[in-house]
């Protein structure tokens, strides 16, 4: 239904051009601007801490130890909060105490506090299902844990990886509620990342529910919002595809003082 009804609006003029009539006329371009931002900003805030903590849930710690106990529980707990309480949370603290306001910025850092806790699973998961073979090959040849980690374990769990960055991008481009307590309604084209920006999916929300006859534009931005997912999904896979073989074409150095 969503492809019968959304193809015959979805073309170049509904790509490019700003919204009118609140949303019933015009396009959608401002919209996906405002949803790139807020999900580049997402993965950028929150890749880096989950990739610390699966490399410590994984290298650093006992596996059946009581700090890495807690760690995965509270990871699992976190994952499963309701997103409204991150959106309440998210208000509180980038909205309100650092003086954000509702904008691109807090939007997407929010969302990056939502997805961390699945990136860090699935991660910790990919890294955890590398070959035990793996890490002793590469000790016996005399890297060091962080040259092991790096250039064989990193590669060797790239799909894994690859899988959680997915999911945790679907799960942000996806998202209503914490959006709308955090980066706005505007339909403006943002100048910058504190602007006010509108998500696609708060723009499906709001032409469905609040505006009457925006039917129409609602499927078509709903198709726009699969097309994206499908767009930004393949090319995080050929990305990540490209660092496989640039990790695995690698000269891997011997010796104990690899660094």
């Amino acid at each position: 239904m969503v492809a019968s009804k959304g193809v015959p609006l979805l073309g170049p003029e509904f790509l490019i051009s700003s919204p009118r009539d609140a949303g019933r006329a015009g396009g959608i371009a401002p919209i996906l601007v405002s949803t790139l931002g807020i999900v580049s900003i997402s993965l950028a805030a929150a890749l880096p801490p989950a990739f610390a903590v699966a490399t410590m849930l994984s290298e650093a710690l006992p596996a059946g130890g009581r700090t890495a106990r807690l760690i995965r529980g509270s990871l699992d707990v976190l994952a499963g909060v309701p997103s409204i309480v991150f959106g309440i949370f998210g208000l509180v603290l980038f909205c309100r105490k650092l003086g954000m306001g509702y904008s691109i910025a807090a939007g997407g850092l929010t969302l990056a506090c939502m997805i961390l806790p699945t990136l860090a699973r699935a991660i910790h998961v990919a890294l955890e299902a590398a070959a035990e073979e793996h890490r002793n090959a590469g000790l016996a040849l005399g890297l060091s844990r962080r040259a092991v980690l790096c250039r064989v374990l990193v590669p060797v769990a790239l799909p894994g990886i690859c899988a959680g960055m997915v999911l945790g991008l679907t799960r942000a481009l996806a998202e209503t509620a914490v959006l709308l307590f955090t980066s706005g309604y505007s339909d403006r084209m943002p100048g910058s990342v504190l602007d006010s920006g509108r998500s696609i999916s708060v723009h499906i929300y709001e032409l469905s529910t609040n505006v009457p006859g925006g039917t129409a534009p609602a499927y078509g931005s709903a198709l726009a919002l699969l097309l994206l997912l499908a767009c930004l999904s393949l090319a995080m896979h050929g990305l990540l595809r490209w660092m496989h073989r640039r990790l695995a074409g690698m000269a891997i150095p011997t010796g104990g003082s690899t660094g």
